[in-house]
């Protein structure tokens, strides 16, 4: 009994933490980009990367080919996190119930038919039409510019970044990995 009211407290308190990303307001789509955006061919994500850093890591799922990203966008002021990640090729795909301010889909992972297993060995098929399942999602961290990766409280269509500031989309399977690798 306590194993499963321990369950159903971490489920929800990652539902509710995934919900705080997937209820910002959207974006205004009328004004005008604060900065340009653009991927650098030759820079990688990391420290040492002057624009913006955006990774995408799938974590844990078994996928037949490793569709993570590590990529240096150029920015020369704030950038709009969908942005960056567009401009570094990363597309994103929301839900039919949240539209684009739930995650439920980077460069089409996890497709539809790959079957996901909880811990507790139920299986699992991403629909995109409302909420990922609380033990399968993509979390939204973002890393300020010589500080600590923390989860993002906007989502990516508010989220602005600064030159410096690192941005992940982290797949979250059964609870790992936690928080994105250093």
């Amino acid at each position: 009994m306590i194993t499963h009211l321990r369950t159903t407290v971490l489920a929800a308190t990652a539902l509710a933490a995934l919900a705080l990303v997937g209820c910002s307001a959207p974006a205004d789509t009328t004004a005008e980009p604060s900065a340009t955006a653009e991927a650098s061919a030759t820079a990688t994500a990391g420290d040492d990367c002057a624009g913006i850093s955006v990774i995408v890591d799938t974590g844990d799922l078994e996928l037949d080919e490793d569709a993570s990203v590590s990529a240096c966008v150029d920015a020369d002021g704030p950038v709009i996190a969908a942005d960056a990640l567009a401009s570094a090729g990363v597309e994103t795909e929301g839900t039919a119930q949240y539209g684009d301010q739930v995650v439920c889909r980077v460069n089409g992972v996890p497709a539809e038919d790959l079957t996901i297993t909880a811990a507790d060995g139920i299986e699992y098929h991403e629909s995109c039409e409302s909420m990922p399942a609380a033990f399968a999602y993509w979390a939204l961290w973002q890393k300020p510019a010589g500080g600590e990766w923390g989860y993002a409280q906007e989502g990516l269509s508010t989220l602005e970044l600064q030159p410096g500031d690192a941005v992940e989309l982290l797949f979250t399977l059964n609870d790992e990995p936690a928080a994105p690798a250093e």
